[in-house]
């Protein structure tokens, strides 16, 4: 008996599968877990009111993966217009990276460096779906990867060398 699954149940395993990681993603890049999660949430919703056309798509995680770090972009750069003391007033930052110094200077990255960061090195992503999942050309993630790792050495104190592919 082979085929597919019906509509619900693929939208459930993709559900199930996906979720954790696309949250530890917009996690990294809103820096606050109550945001995080709505954020991918109304990715999720977004999916699944047009599951019947993404779930035909070579990968619909891609996306919904799209989705939620262009939501959580946005969602970052209106932070970064809210006044100080609010800002200051939020949660940990290390939830999802392992160095709480790396953490702390992701932070202070750009919205758009911070996402393209993350899916390169966080979720090992080539810098080609980066850039289709952060809605911008390959030269700009690019570009957004190397300033942002010029930055986190600046803020780290260590050197930087020329990898990024």
């Amino acid at each position: 008996m082979g085929g597919r699954l019906d509509p619900e149940t693929e939208f459930e395993w993709m559900f199930r599968t996906e979720y954790q990681p696309v949250l530890r993603t917009v996690m990294l890049v809103v820096r606050d877990l109550g945001r995080a999660e709505d954020i991918t949430q109304e990715a999720f919703i977004q999916l699944l009111g047009h599951w019947r056309k993404i779930s035909r798509y070579e990968r619909p995680d891609a996306w919904v993966r799209r989705v939620a770090i262009r939501l959580a972009v946005r969602a970052a750069r209106r932070e970064r217009l809210r006044p100080l003391l609010e800002r200051g007033a939020r949660g940990p930052i290390e939830a999802g990276a392992a160095d709480p110094d790396v953490a702390h200077a992701i932070a202070k990255l750009s919205p758009i460096q911070r996402a393209c960061v993350v899916l390169y090195y966080f979720e090992d992503r080539p810098m080609a779906e980066v850039a289709d999942i952060a809605g911008v050309t390959v030269t700009a993630a690019k570009v957004a990867v190397h300033r942002a790792r010029r930055r986190l050495a600046e803020l780290i104190g260590e050197e930087v060398d020329e990898d990024v592919r």
